[in-house]
C-alpha cells in the first residue's frame, strides 16, 4: 500500500486541544511526515538491539488518519486546581491537569456528542471529580466503545461509591442523542473505589440494554464486554490479522497456542484448519467473551484458560505445534520466553503494540536458540507515536535438523 491511497482526513483542521493534549502528538503534521518519523523509529529501535535491517520489511502506513478509534477512556477532572469541571484526556507535561477534548478528530463524532452532554450534564448536577488524597467528589472516568461494523454504542459512566449518583437522569441524556447512524445499546454505572488512576469495574450496574456491543472481523462474529481488550482500529487490524494468518506457519490439523488472546480474533480465524486452539489471557473479561464468540461463531475447538501465561502454560493438555504471541504493551515476561523456548517448535509469531518491548524480548529469544526471520511494522494509530508489528522468529536448533 502506498502512502498516497492512505485516505487523510483533517488535513485543513487542528484540533483545539492538540497543543496540549497528551493523546496525538502529530497534529498539523503531515502524514508522509508523521509516516518518515515512525519508520525511524522503529529502524533506530532495530540498530539498537543489534537487529540485522535486512530483516525489517518497512512499515505499513495508516488506512485511515482520523476517526479511526472505537473505544476513548476519558477522565473526570479540572484544568486548574479547584477550576471548572473538565471531561477529556490528560494535560501534557501535567498528569492532574484535565483537558476537556469534545472536538477529537481520532475518534467518530458521536463519541465527542457523548463526552459533551455528560459533561453538561455532570457540570448542572454540581458533581465534582474523585480525588485519590481526599477521597472527595465521585466522577472518575467516561468509557465509549462502539462497533464499527455494527454501529452499536456503550458508554460506561465510573464514579466512586461515596456519594449518589443520578443513574435516570444520566441514561436520559443519552437516550435523548440523536446519535446519527449510531445505536446506543448499553448504559453502564461502575464503581471504582480503588486508589488506582485506572479504570477498575470492582462493580457494576447495566442502566439501559446490555454490557457489551458487537462487532464482525473478517467475517466473524463477536460479543466484546465492556472492559473486555479489543482492538481500537478495525479496519488496521483486519489488515493485521489477514497479514498474521499468511505469517503463520501452516497449522493444518494442528496444535495452536494463542497466547495473551484477548476476546480470541486470531485464535478463532485458525480454528477453522487447526486441530485445537489454546489462548490465555490473564482478563476475566476478555476470556468470558472469547468463550462466548467461539459459540457465536458455530467453533468448537478452541479452548481458553484464564490466568498468567507463564503460570498457565503447564495447564494446556497438548505441546504445542504452533505459537502466536499478542501481549500487552509490557511485553512477554522473560520466564515465560524461556518456557515458549523450550517447547522447541520450528517458528514463533509475535505480535507487537510496543516496537520496545518487543526488542527487549527479542533479545530474550535470540538468547534462547531463536533467530529473527522477518519484522513488518504497522502504522495503525496515525496522529499518535503508536506502531504496531509482526514479527516471525525461527528455531536455530530446528533449522540446523532440517
Amino acid at each position: 500500500m502506498e502512502i498516497n491511497e492512505t485516505k487523510i482526513l483533517n488535513t485543513d483542521k487542528i484540533c483545539p486541544a492538540a497543543e496540549h493534549c497528551g493523546g496525538c502528538i502529530y497534529q498539523g503534521v503531515p502524514y508522509a511526515e508523521q509516516y518518515a518519523a515512525k519508520d525511524k523509529s522503529v529502524r533506530r529501535l532495530l540498530n539498537k538491539h543489534d537487529i540485522d535491517e535486512s530483516v525489517y520489511l518497512g512499515m505499513e502506513p495508516a488506512i485511515c488518519t482520523g476517526a479511526y478509534r472505537n473505544k476513548m477512556e476519558y477522565t473526570f477532572g479540572d484544568l486548574e486546581k479547584g477550576g471548572e469541571l473538565e471531561l477529556g484526556m490528560h494535560y501534557k507535561g501535567r498528569w492532574m491537569s484535565i483537558l476537556t477534548t469534545d472536538e477529537c478528530q481520532l475518534v467518530p463524532s458521536q463519541f465527542n456528542l457523548v463526552l459533551r452532554s455528560v459533561l453538561e450534564f455532570c457540570r448542572s448536577k454540581g458533581y465534582r471529580p474523585y480525588h485519590r488524597k481526599t477521597h472527595e467528589g465521585i466522577l472518575r472516568n467516561l468509557v465509549v466503545r462502539c462497533g464499527v461494523r455494527t454501529g452499536e454504542i456503550l458508554v460506561i459512566i465510573v464514579t466512586a461509591s461515596s456519594e449518589p449518583f443520578d443513574d435516570e437522569g444520566f441514561k436520559n441524556v443519552l437516550l435523548g442523542l440523536d446519535l446519527g447512524d449510531m445505536q446506543l445499546v448499553g448504559v453502564l454505572h461502575t464503581y471504582n473505589d480503588s486508589v488506582a488512576d485506572a479504570v477498575i469495574d470492582e462493580r457494576h450496574e447495566i442502566l439501559y440494554g446490555r454490557d457489551y456491543y458487537n462487532e464482525e472481523i473478517l467475517g466473524l462474529r463477536f460479543k466484546v464486554k465492556a472492559f473486555a481488550f479489543f482492538q481500537t482500529n478495525i479496519d488496521a487490524v483486519e489488515r493485521l490479522y489477514s497479514d498474521v494468518l499468511k505469517v503463520v506457519p501452516d497449522v493444518s490439523g494442528k496444535t495452536v497456542y494463542d497466547l495473551y488472546c484477548g476476546t480470541g480474533t486470531i485464535s478463532q480465524l485458525m480454528a477453522s484448519a487447526a486441530k485445537d486452539v489454546y489462548g490465555i489471557d490473564i482478563v476475566e473479561d476478555s476470556i468470558e467473551a472469547a468463550r462466548s464468540n467461539t459459540e457465536l461463531n458455530g467453533i468448537s475447538n478452541c479452548h481458553y484458560i484464564c490466568g498468567d501465561v507463564k503460570e498457565k502454560l503447564d495447564e494446556i493438555p497438548e505441546k504445542p505445534e504452533v505459537i502466536v504471541v499478542d501481549p500487552p504493551r509490557a511485553g512477554i515476561h522473560d520466564k515465560a520466553v524461556a518456557m515458549l523456548c523450550r517447547y522447541g517448535i520450528e517458528e514463533i509469531v509475535y505480535v507487537s503494540c510496543n516496537p520496545k518491548t518487543l526488542c527487549i524480548n527479542l533479545d530474550s529469544f535470540r538468547s534462547n536458540g531463536y533467530e529473527i526471520k522477518q519484522i513488518r511494522a504497522y502504522d495503525n494509530f496515525p496522529m499518535t507515536k503508536h506502531v504496531e508489528c509482526i514479527c516471525l522468529m525461527s528455531s536455530k536448533e530446528a533449522a540446523d535438523e532440517g
